[in-house]
Formats: structure tokens, sequence, C-alpha cells
């Protein structure tokens, strides 16, 4: 990982020490044992040659040390990772000879978190144009011509699918992150083409954007969902199939939603946590349904044994005062 520029060595010295400062707190977050590198935390200014490569050499062991997965977690929740460590980590990245598949994920997610940061808060949808894209990206990937690849093409349909998807359900059953994952997987060493990197970042960030409109709706549906089962009476629900107990309080249910709002804002996946906000809709729905069919304003146990997939157990509005 060479990142001292010839040009300007001290601003690139304060940049390897800018990353050697974020990944010591990656380190001790993730409990990663690292030794600390003398170099590094030197603040005497540019050492000698002999001393920048110990502080590579200290950078590029982290770099591989670290997964992708914590390298998202610590984005997203640690005040050290600003925009000038974003750009100093990207770029190192970028200058690389030879890149691995991690290198190609970090890459990707770096370039949609800037790309994020960057844009205008109204710019969203699959109008966004990769004219638009590059123009943002600019100052970090310099001037990207904007040329055809028909190997991108599927990248456009999978968009469309996105934007078209009524709930998180669709989304992922279509598997459009899954589809694009393989694009990017299969593309190899042409996924660090500026060209392609433009397109990746709008391809990324839209995605990103379709699943947190979905998130936010599927969440809504739910708490809406729960406040009309409790005008009914109902106390709680059967949604073992969503992973939780059989005679779930909906007070509780709707206090996990909440607190879903802030989990969710992670980098978007069809991870365990969204599958089972998936199946808790799936819950919440059918025992509107159910409650529904049976007509009453009060919607009353069913037997343990039912053939219902969730099912709706009733209780006192006293008790829902006691919340």
């Amino acid at each position: 990982m060479s990142t001292l520029s010839k040009t300007n060595p001290n601003a690139a010295w304060q940049n390897m020490r800018r990353l050697y400062s974020a990944y010591l707190a990656l380190s001790r977050e993730f409990a990663i044992e690292t030794q600390p590198c003398a170099e590094l935390e030197s603040e005497s200014g540019v050492p000698s040659a002999e001393g920048i490569t110990r502080g590579e050499h200290w950078l590029a062991d982290m770099d591989q040390r670290v997964q992708i997965h914590q390298l998202r977690q610590f984005v997203q929740t640690s005040a050290q990772a600003d925009e000038a460590f974003l750009h100093a980590l990207l770029s190192c990245h970028l200058k690389k000879e030879e890149h691995t598949e991690q290198d190609r994920d970090k890459v990707d997610f770096l370039l949609v978190q800037i790309f994020s940061q960057a844009a205008p808060s109204d710019i969203s949808g699959p109008s966004l144009s990769l004219a638009e894209v590059a123009k943002i990206l600019q100052p970090i990937l310099g001037t990207v011509e904007i040329s055809a690849s028909d190997w991108l093409d599927p990248l456009e349909d999978l968009l469309g699918k996105a934007y078209r998807a009524k709930n998180l359900n669709e989304l992922f059953t279509s598997r459009i992150i899954e589809q694009g994952r393989h694009i990017k997987a299969s593309s190899g060493d042409k996924f660090f083409e500026p060209s392609s990197l433009v397109a990746f970042a709008r391809f990324g960030f839209l995605v990103r954007r379709a699943f947190f409109r979905l998130m936010h709706q599927d969440l809504n549906t739910i708490l809406d969902g729960l406040r009309d089962l409790e005008a009914q009476g109902v106390t709680t629900l059967d949604c073992r199939k969503a992973q939780f107990a059989a005679d779930e309080p909906v007070s509780r249910l709707r206090m996990i939603c909440q607190s879903w709002k802030v989990m969710f804002h992670a980098e978007y996946s069809s991870g365990q946590p969204l599958c089972i906000l998936v199946d808790l809709r799936t819950a919440v729905e059918s025992a509107l349904m159910h409650a529904a069919r049976r007509g009453a304003p009060k919607a009353k146990a069913a037997a343990a044994g039912s053939a219902q997939e969730f099912e709706v157990s009733g209780g006192s509005w006293d008790a829902d005062a006691k919340e």
C-alpha cells in the first residue's frame, strides 16, 4: 500500500497518519491485536525512507486484517471515519497495482459512502445519470469519460426491478442485490476502471435508496398494523415464524420496530435481521386478515394447535394502558 506522494510528501504522510489513527480505533473496537508503529506515532514530520516503508507495511497489514463488515460498521458509527479518512482510504486502494476481492468490496462500499455524503439530498431514482455521478466523484476519480459498456447494461435492468419492488420481500426474492454482487465479482480488473467505478457507485447508491425506502415503508406498515390490532383489543401475536414468541406482546413488537429504524441504517443486505422484518410484516398482515374474518371488535386467542401460521390473541384495553 504505497501512499506517499512525491509531489507533496508531507500531505501524503499526514494521510497515512490519519489512516493509522482510524485503524487503531478500529482495532480496539473489534479486538484486533496489533503493535503500534513508532514512525506513524511520531509527530516530528516525514521520516526517512525506511520509516515510510515501515509505516506503509503497517497500514498494508492492517488493511488485510480488517474485514469489509468491520469497515462498514466502523464507518457508519465512528466519528473518526470522516470525509478525509474515507478519501484517504479509497485513494490507497485505488493506487494498488494488484487488487483482491476484498479490495473490490471495500472500494465499492467507500465509493457509495462518499457519493452518498456528497450528493444533493434531492438526487434519487434511476433518472440519476452517470455524468452526474462522475461530476460528484471527480475530486477523487478525476475527469471520467462515460462510454457505453455492454457488460454493465444488466445493472440498469436490476435498478428498474429495485424501483418497481413494492416491499422488502419482493426486493429480496428478486435477488437484485445478489445479482449486482455477481456482476461485480465477475468483472475482474474491469471493476477498477474509472467508468466502471462510476457505474457501480450509481448502482449501489440507488439500490441503497430503494432499500431504505422499502424498509421504512415496511416498518410503517407494521406499526400501522399493530395500532389497528390494538384498537381491536389484540395484545399478543403468534410470531414464531419471525423468530419471536408464540404470544409476543404487541406493545413490545412496536418498541422493537422503533429500535429497528435506527439499527437498519447499517449497510443494506438481505441478512437475518431484515428477513425477520419481512416475516414480521407477514405476521401482522396475517393477523389483520384473521381479525377481519372473525369480524369481532376484539379478536380472541386462537387455539395453540391451530393451522393458522400467525395466530392472534386478545386482551383488555386496561393491559394496553399500562405500557
